[in-house]
């Protein structure tokens, strides 16, 4: 295991993994790539499974910012979120419109919230992924919650057209699984994937103390 944790890069714009990150003991810089999502799941062709295509869009994600010069010497972590439910992969909704009918036809439902996850060690040129799955068992609001939901904007701005550590929290009856992976990048999973890297996850509490 390596003693002295490069710097960490974080490939998101989401300020829910952000603070995720900070939360488990990291300091990372945020770069964003830019990437092109409908180009990258259009290349994966129709037949993607949802598994597929979060992973396909964490790694492309990851790849691009590790492509960065800024990011020599650093561990790049790209993170992409899709809600499977009735076998199709959900991101975010496009229109409020669509953000409406998508909980009309989740509520008293569950769906898979799959974040992929992909790490790329510019200090050593290894990469690795993997997807967490956690199953999200949703309650069952009225219209009139729907809509006064939708209004906030909130759903429009997250994958699924959900979120649980937010306003959205109150529609969810339960979970089966990782709590921090439906909120965008599991904890577990990250300490799983920087130790096939030879990196210490612990590494980063002693260096945020410093």
């Amino acid at each position: 295991m390596s003693t002295t944790p490069p710097p960490v890069v974080l490939a998101s714009a989401s300020p829910a993994r952000l603070s995720l990150l900070r939360d488990a003991g990291f300091d990372p810089r945020v770069l964003v790539s830019g990437v092109d999502e409908d180009a990258v799941e259009e290349a994966l062709g129709p037949d993607a499974t949802p598994r597929e295509v979060a992973l396909a869009l964490a790694q492309a994600k990851t790849r691009a910012v590790a492509a960065l010069p800024e990011t020599e010497g650093a561990l790049v972590i790209g993170c992409d979120s899709v809600l499977e439910f009735a076998g199709r992969p959900l991101g975010k909704p496009d229109t409020p419109e669509e953000a409406v009918a998508r909980w009309y036809a989740m509520r008293g439902r569950s769906g898979v919230l799959l974040t992929g996850h992909w790490l790329v060690d510019r200090a050593t040129g290894k990469e690795t992924g993997e997807v967490a799955a956690t199953v999200v068992h949703f309650a069952e609001p009225s219209d009139e919650e729907i809509m006064a939901y939708v209004a906030t904007g909130e759903p429009e701005r997250v994958a699924g057209a959900f979120t649980i550590d937010g306003l959205g929290g109150a529609f969810v009856d339960s979970i089966e699984g990782d709590h921090s992976n439906v909120i965008g990048l599991s904890k577990p999973l990250l300490r799983k994937l920087m130790a096939e890297l030879g990196l210490n996850y612990t590494a980063y509490w002693s260096a945020a103390a410093e």
